[in-house]
């Protein structure tokens, strides 16, 4: 066994932060989404108007859901100014889980509003009241025409920011409620059949539930500190043990910072006479490269140290190097007791 060096051992017990940007992407232009906001804020109000009069509670149920337009929009607006604050105080990260409060209220917000048309829809199948189809033909229409005219301007925008790509999803979903409620206008025009009001409106629930439900859920998912969906953390663990000079990783999170910006955390355990801090930076440039985490913390030491006694209170699972032949290969072990 090599002996160790006070110097080299002082060197090699630290962690190690990988370069990262907390910043929202500069390139995302705030003028499109105002305009965005506008457009669907200056119809929204307009179709509130002219659903009382029609009686219709398709254009009412497309307005409720342009409302939650504007709100995803606002939500990317607030999130990139909070994301470009410096973290102070208690909040070591500034307040970028503030969108995902307001996204769990608009997801909150969007399932009780389905609810609610869902049985006035109901109701108005079972005895429905004359709706003025031509109306209701004629605003569906101008909506898809203001709907377009959103979308595109979105599309202006940055959507490499997942906050902009959200609201931009939520452009297109009140498109296709537009188009039901314009087919409901045809209809109702053409055969009288006022119904069609009703069932253009359970069309719109549905959008609603299922935009409601995925917000929650997502947002659900950051707040209990869960991987990003689709993100293996068992998978990039026994590819990290697999590298070169590495025995072990344990004490491995991942996580979401905010929406689009995860970060990890790892303990890692080298070959006695490796390099700690060369295995650190190849590993984040895996992470960074091959992963697109850009911050992670990595604590890295020599396998067998003093100090690593830690480990025994490591959690979840170990991730360890079998090496034999000068082959490598990653086997999975439940952490230390």
């Amino acid at each position: 066994m090599a002996t160790a060096d006070p110097q080299h051992d002082h060197e090699h017990e630290h962690g190690g932060h990988a370069g990262h940007d907390h910043g929202v992407s500069a390139g995302t232009d705030r003028r499109w989404l105002t305009l965005a906001l506008t457009l669907i804020g200056v119809f929204m109000a307009g179709e509130v108007v002219v659903g009382i009069i029609a009686r219709s509670l398709a254009l009412l149920s497309d307005a409720a859901h342009m409302l939650t337009d504007a709100g995803a929009i606002v939500l990317a607006l607030i999130a990139m100014r909070l994301a470009a604050r410096q973290p102070k105080g208690g909040f070591t990260y500034g307040l970028k889980r503030a969108e995902i409060l307001s996204a769990q209220a608009n997801g909150l917000t969007m399932l009780l509003l389905a609810a609610w048309l869902a049985y006035e829809s109901v109701q108005r199948l079972i005895d429905p009241p004359q709706v003025a189809g031509g109306l209701v033909l004629v605003t569906a229409l101008v909506g898809i025409v203001v709907n377009l005219a959103a979308a595109w301007a979105m599309s202006r925008a940055n959507r490499a920011s997942l906050n902009v790509e959200g609201a931009f999803q939520h452009i297109l979903s009140d498109l296709y409620a537009f188009i039901a409620t314009a087919i409901a206008g045809v209809v109702m025009v053409t055969t009288g059949f006022t119904r069609a009001d009703g069932i253009a409106t359970l069309i719109v629930v549905a959008l609603m539930i299922k935009s409601g439900l995925r917000l929650i859920h997502e947002s659900g998912r950051i707040f209990l500190e869960a991987a990003p969906a689709g993100f293996d953390p068992a998978a990039l663990g026994a590819e990290i043990a697999a590298m070169d000079e590495v025995v072990e990783v344990h004490d491995l999170h991942v996580w979401q910072i905010t929406s689009g910006q995860p970060a990890l955390s790892a303990h890692v355990l080298v070959v006695p006479d490796g390099d700690c801090h060369a295995v650190r930076a190849r590993i984040e440039e895996l992470l960074r490269t091959r992963h697109r985490i850009t911050h992670s913390t990595l604590q890295v030491d020599h396998d067998g140290d003093e100090q690593d006694d830690h480990c025994d209170d490591a959690h979840g699972l170990a991730y360890r190097s079998g090496r034999m032949n000068g082959e490598s290969s990653a086997l999975l072990h439940p952490a230390r007791d």
